[in-house]
Order: structure tokens, then sequence, then C-alpha cells
């Protein structure tokens, strides 16, 4: 351990790693800290009977840069993988997103033109929709809407459809062709040994400190170096003082089956059904082949705002949200030697290739 370094980079996630390896190449010093045990932050994840087990959610790395891509293989080998999700709707399974294969399931047509007459008879219009509901109907109708999508969004947020705004869902995801792939990114894939292999392989010549709060002992911690690079949680930095940003919580519950290989044919099942408690199943081993036996199953739970428990996840942009965001905002510019960066610094979503593609 160094006795002063240049960078203090507060949280052990993809942002912070990038930033610490992007530093070392120009030979500063990190020291990096984590309130975790362990490093990867949401991208964490852990060999379980020899599986490498997402432990909070699917993580599908995909970009369209070729010098994105080359970047993350130069770190680690990185295994092709297309995700092509299904629905389970009572007892029936349909293709996601909804591709040529949900409407010939759903209605039996065969050409893009019958889907595309189909749904455009189904649509209920709606010239200025003033919710989500509104906005979905306009877009694909009632069948489509009660079916794949209500239950599920319901589920998620917590509140109905007629409750959220129609920027919950920037579009109703239609393709009309028969391709199951969820994203349209040219490069998609997983590292072979796992996030937190990559991530610590990001790490090499940073200092580490696990389970440790930085705003535990922030005077004692800020002292060690020059600049702290701050990717908790921007609320928390500044006591709450306008009060707490809200975020989507999860829960993950594993199951492992000793018995099988393959529990559910597919990596990810989502479940629209609003009786059906959980949102999607992961089974890990499909994302990355593996010899060894018996497998393991993920059931993601929505638990409503983190302020009711649970760990933030998904920031929710509604009005409240955004105001409160834009005060913090104001201090952080103000607060000398401190740089926010991350999901929660910055109270955004981030995809993997975005955190990766500001720091190459």
């Amino acid at each position: 351990m160094a006795e002063h370094y240049d960078y203090i980079i507060v949280g052990a996630g993809l942002y912070g790693a990038m930033f610490a390896h992007k530093a070392i190449r120009e030979g500063k010093s990190c020291l990096v800290i984590d309130r975790r045990s362990h490093i990867g932050g949401y991208c964490y994840t852990e060999n379980v009977h020899g599986i490498e087990v997402h432990k909070f959610g699917a993580h599908i790395f995909r970009t369209n840069s070729k010098k994105v891509w080359d970047f993350v293989n130069s770190i680690a080998d990185f295994i092709p993988f297309v995700n092509a999700p299904i629905a389970r709707v009572g007892e029936k399974i349909y293709n996601l997103p909804f591709n040529m294969n949900t409407f010939n399931e759903l209605w039996g047509v065969t050409t893009p033109e019958e889907a595309r007459e189909k749904i455009k008879e189904s649509a209920i219009p709606c010239e200025h929709p003033e919710n989500l509901e509104q906005f979905v109907l306009s877009a694909v109708g009632r069948e489509i809407y009660e079916k794949f999508i209500k239950g599920y969004t319901e589920k998620q947020w917590g509140r109905k459809c007629s409750e959220l705004p129609v920027s919950t869902m920037s579009r109703v995801p239609i393709r009309l062709t028969y391709n199951n792939s969820y994203y349209n990114e040219l490069y998609q894939g997983i590292p072979a040994e796992g996030y937190t292999e990559f991530i610590n392989r990001l790490l090499r010549g940073a200092d580490i400190r696990l389970g440790v709060n930085y705003l535990d002992d922030r005077e004692a911690l800020r002292r060690l170096g020059d600049t702290v690079i701050f990717t908790g949680a921007i609320d928390s930095y500044f006591d709450y003082c306008f009060g707490r940003l809200d975020y989507q919580a999860v829960g993950f519950q594993d199951v492992y089956h000793a018995n099988t290989d393959n529990f559910q044919g597919n990596a990810v099942v989502n479940y629209p059904d609003a009786g059906v408690p959980y949102t999607r199943s992961i089974e890990h081993r499909h994302f990355v082949p593996t010899d060894v036996p018996g497998t393991i199953v993920t059931y993601e739970f929505p638990l409503g705002s983190y302020l009711n428990g649970g760990d933030p996840s998904y920031p929710i942009l509604n009005e409240r949200n955004r105001e409160m965001y834009a005060r913090y905002r104001e201090l952080a510019e103000k607060e000398h030697g401190v740089i926010f960066g991350g999901r929660l610094g910055e109270y955004r979503y981030y995809a993997m290739n975005d955190i990766v593609e500001k720091f190459i």
C-alpha cells in the first residue's frame, strides 16, 4: 500500500475499474475502495458449482464499436453470445422482442405485410397519450398490451400502467423479421471467465480495500489521495440534504438443480403474467459452455422503490428525481477535488459499452 495516491476511487464496479485502468496506464497511482466484500459492482459474477452466476441479473456486453470490442477482448476473452429471450404466458412460449415468430404464434400471420396490417387493425388511436397504457394501446392494441406488457410492467414498477408516464417506454419493440436476437449490436458476448475476472484484470496495479465504506471515514481516506472518483450514490455523499433519489430495486433468488444441466432450455425467460411473482428467470450455464453437472437458475423479483429496502438498481427519472438530482449536481460541481461518475454518481442508466467507450 502506498502512503499517498493520485486517485482514490470509490467503487470497484465497471466505471471505477475502467477509470483505474486508464489512470494506471498513464502512470498514476490508485486506491480503489468498495463497501462490498467483492469487486465488480453490479457486474459481479461468482463461480458456483463450476458455473459463472451473474449475481445481479444477466449482463450481456454489446457494442457496434470494433474499437470497444477489441479493447474488452484485449483484457479477457469474450465468448460470442446472442440474447434471444422468450416469454412464458400461461403454458405458451413466445419469442421476444415481438417479431414475426411472435406474430405467427399469436395470429397465424406469415408475412411482414400481414403482421403490419394486423397491428394497425389492433391499435386503439390516441393522438396525445397521457400515460403508458394509452401509449402502448395506440401502438399495438389491447391483445399485445394485456398479454405481454401490462402484467410485466406493473410488476416491475409497482404501479398501474395507467399511472406510469409515457416516457417509461420509449417505444414498443416490434421487429417485422424472423430474428429472435434481442439486441441489434454487431458485437455481443460475455467474458469466458466471468465479469469478476474481467474487472480484476482492469484493476491490476491498483491497491484495493474491500468492505470499506468511504463515507464512514471520508476525512481520513480523503487525505490519502489528490482526487476522489466517487461512484457511489450522489445523494448519500451529501448526506441526503435535498432528500433521497429513488431507484427501482430488484431481488434475486438462486436455485441449484443438481439432477439436470438444462432446466428451462434458454438463458432468459420472461414472465408477463401478473400472477407470477418474478419478472424473469436466468439459467446461467447457457451463457458460457461448461461440462460441469447441474444448473443454476436465478429468479428476479421486483422490489419496488429501493426506499422500501433493497439496493438501488435503476434510476426512476420522474420530475421529482430529475429536479432533485439537478440540485445535487450543482453541489457536486462545487466539490473541489471530487469527480462524480457512474450509474449512482450521475443518476443515470449506463450500458456497459458506454462506460468502456468513455475511457479508451
